[in-house]
């Protein structure tokens, strides 16, 4: 094994985000030092600076823009109000509620919106002094909407899956999207299990019971932003159009729906626009530097060489998978998630092949990991947002927080060794 690559690709991305230089300008830097190992810096710069470009030709990414534009939409179009509304209706008059409220609203909005911070923002600027004002204390809300709003990143359409098909060299999204319902339910369950119990314990007010009338009316306003998901993921599923396509007709929809909720006005549109070019350039930028490493590593045969490591260590699939998953969380803590999945898909995907793992239920493995490192500290920038919504500090939250993280992992690891609970409904539309 060449340690030289390895140790000037790690040591000096480290070293660059210690400085605080920004993520997408680090990995773009380390890559170049690490080609230099072993060709001279201008062709290195050269070929680093093609592979950010060529990085980005690819017709999948094309969704990404549209789905981030549909996303701002849902989110100044008033849909987290009808969302969390029709929650309330019908899991207000259990122990914990509003916090219940929280996790079905988060896991809603983020599957719509496709964004974890726009359903913390979202639910925690509405839900928040509602819980306080209750009795609830903020930091059991903080830590609620923090962990719950990332679930919605698994629950499709999901930007990040769509970024995990690129980097796995052309997975099914549609198999994707749909693998991600039933681990995304349970995971939610199993927040809202946690969320029950811990409210039970400090004796928090219970909401009061809601007639069929209202969960019907609440039902009906809903039902319109709940279509979304049906349209896209339907469409996808039933091959009337590519997921490209259904980031587009997603946008289209969610104008529409601004617009008859009388919540999106035409003045307000080039703000939307500029938000969301702001949004999608950050992201863009990571994905063609993150693509640039993954070519580096994979020139340096560094994949190759941490995959050979790894199966040496233990022949067992079930202590590999362990080996893998404890490693995905240690990069979730340090590590955005697009990049994250662009540089160490390569790495972990020859593995698992040979463990015989389905890449689609791996794909849904990475990502729920990597949700947990959305919530840890030093870059857990779901975190910080929950945190400041909630206008309280990260080592209050701490303590709330811990048994939330709890329920993921054990989530996170029945669907690492029950198969089924990823691939069911793909075999069932005969995508795998």
């Amino acid at each position: 094994m060449e340690y030289l690559p390895i140790l000037v690709l790690v040591f000096s991305f480290i070293a660059l985000l210690l400085l605080s230089v920004p993520v997408a300008w680090s990995i773009a830097i380390s890559s170049l030092l690490t080609m230099m190992v072993s060709i001279p810096m201008l062709p290195a710069l050269t070929t680093v600076s093609q592979r950010i470009g060529t990085g980005l030709d690819s017709f999948a990414l094309l969704a990404i823009p549209f789905f981030v534009l549909s996303g701002q939409l849902m989110n100044k179009g008033g849909i987290a109000h009808r969302l969390i509304n029709f929650a309330k209706t019908l899991v207000g008059s259990l122990p914990g509620g509003l916090a219940l409220i929280n996790v079905i609203s988060a896991m809603l909005m983020g599957a719509i919106a496709g964004s974890a911070m726009a359903s913390a923002s979202a639910m925690g600027s509405i839900l928040g002094p509602e819980m306080e004002k209750e009795g609830y204390s903020k930091e059991f809300g903080a830590a609620v909407n923090v962990t719950s709003s990332t679930i919605g990143l698994v629950i499709p359409p999901s930007n990040v899956l769509i970024v995990y098909s690129l980097a796995s060299g052309g997975v099914s999204i549609a198999a994707l999207f749909l693998a991600g319902y039933i681990p995304g339910i349970l995971t939610g369950l199993f927040l809202m299990i946690v969320a029950s119990l811990w409210a039970k314990k400090k004796k928090y007010k219970r909401g009061r019971r809601s007639s069929l009338k209202e969960i019907i009316n609440t039902f009906i306003k809903a039902f319109p932003s709940l279509m979304l998901l049906f349209v896209v993921i339907g469409g996808i599923v039933a091959g009337v159009f590519t997921a490209t396509e259904a980031s587009a007709i997603a946008v289209l929809y969610t104008l529409i729906l601004g617009f008859w909720y009388k919540e999106i006005k035409t003045k307000d549109i080039p703000q939307i626009l500029l938000d969301s070019c702001g949004t999608t350039a950050i992201v863009m930028l990571l994905i063609g530097a993150s693509m640039s490493m993954s070519w580096v590593m994979s020139f340096e045969n560094i994949p190759i060489d941490i995959s050979s490591g790894l199966l040496g260590l233990s022949d067992n699939p079930i202590v590999i998978l362990l080996i893998i998953n404890l490693l995905l969380l240690f990069i979730g803590i340090f590590m955005d998630m697009t990049p994250a999945v662009l540089i160490f898909t390569p790495i972990f995907l020859p593995i698992i092949s040979k463990l015989g793992m389905d890449p689609v239920q791996f794909g849904i493995i990475m990502i729920l990991n990597l949700c947990v490192g959305l919530c840890t500290p030093p870059v857990g920038s779901v975190l910080f947002v929950g945190v400041g919504i909630a206008n309280t500090t990260i080592e209050k939250v701490i303590k709330p927080l811990l048994p939330m993280f709890l329920a993921m992992v054990i989530s996170l690891f029945l669907i690492t060794y029950i198969p089924k609970l990823s691939l069911w409904l793909p075999e069932l539309f005969g995508l795998i």
